[in-house]
């Protein structure tokens, strides 16, 4: 009795598939109508004169502008740093078994959530006005509020104390997404409350906490804008000092938008790159990045390593 051996498929060298990509000229099309739109619309704005883009680049690297963006990162960095820590403390607060650390904690978070930023900013700046003298029931300590509370003071008490209500439910979501079997194992094996949130909670809630955490940073980035009512010397309020003196508001405004979108842009991608970094242990696959996406959407062949059926007498 013989046996018979299937014929190989065409295209097939070894363990090796190549499959070739159907066709689909919908994609090609909708591609090319979105770069039509897009490069008129590019088009409309490089040639309109209104826009004065010889102003625009004139002003770009102007020396005050790149000090407003000194202390707009500045700003943002302290404040993020601020709202992460108060995040954090009110969080566990939130979550702890004690009633009146729970409503302290809740009535933070449900007063600088439930008020307007700007309001904030200008009450911190105002303080004086409430309370020319502070002494924080302290005897002997007199501070003048004037001198205390400068305009660079109360935009980073206005931005710190505001972002740690909105990092304070992030944490908490964090936390409370981590298994509730692990914390009953650490009180089991006598681990301390604080020490099962530091040691082995929060590592885990990393995950959850990143992606969010990145969308507030770069709010912060654009809150800042604010504290131009203040007169703190910003990047929005550099623009607004020279184009006060000069006229030309457009173009300012632009060189302002210009400056936010690149600084903006190069924390989306560090945000997407740390967010792959931190979902290594939870997905065996990792999304592609938008380099490896371009590349597989112009790819015609996709070589595929699969091993096929053992043959009978055949290669396998």
């Amino acid at each position: 009795m013989t046996t018979t051996t299937p014929r190989l498929a065409a295209g097939r060298t070894g363990d090796e598939y190549t499959v070739v990509k159907a066709k689909h000229p919908g994609r090609w099309a909708s591609a090319l109508i979105i770069v039509l739109i897009a490069g008129l619309l590019l088009q409309s704005v490089l040639t309109n004169p209104n826009f004065g883009w010889d102003v625009v680049a004139t002003y770009l690297s102007e020396a005050s502008i790149l000090r407003g963006i000194l202390v707009t990162l500045e700003l943002t960095v302290i404040s993020m740093v601020i709202g992460t820590v108060l995040g954090v403390v009110f969080a566990v607060m939130r979550l702890s078994p004690n009633p009146v650390v729970q409503a302290a904690a809740f009535a933070y978070v449900n007063f600088f959530r439930g008020t307007p930023v700007l309001v904030q900013l200008l009450f911190w700046f105002n303080l004086a006005a409430l309370y020319p003298v502070i002494s924080l029931g302290i005897p002997g300590l007199h501070l003048d509020a004037n001198q205390l509370i400068t305009p660079l003071t109360a935009a980073i008490l206005g931005l710190g104390l505001n972002q740690g209500a909105y990092m304070s439910e992030i944490v908490r979501a964090g936390i409370l997404s981590v298994d509730n079997g692990q914390i009953e194992a650490a009180e089991a094996l006598g681990i301390t409350r604080m020490q099962t949130i530091r040691r082995i909670v929060l590592p885990q809630a990393m995950r959850v906490i990143i992606p969010p955490t990145g969308n507030e940073t770069i709010g912060m980035l654009k809150s800042t804008s604010l504290v131009s009512v203040i007169s703190v010397p910003e990047l929005l309020y550099s623009s607004q000092v020279i184009y006060a003196r000069t006229f030309e508001t457009i173009p300012m405004l632009i060189v302002a938008s210009l400056w936010y979108l690149l600084i903006t842009s190069i924390l989306t991608i560090g945000q997407y790159y740390l967010e792959r970094r931190f979902a290594r242990g939870n997905q065996r696959n990792l999304p592609p990045t938008p380099l490896q996406q371009l590349r597989r959407f112009f790819r015609t062949h996709d070589a595929l390593s699969l091993k096929g059926p053992t043959l009978k007498g055949g290669p396998r």
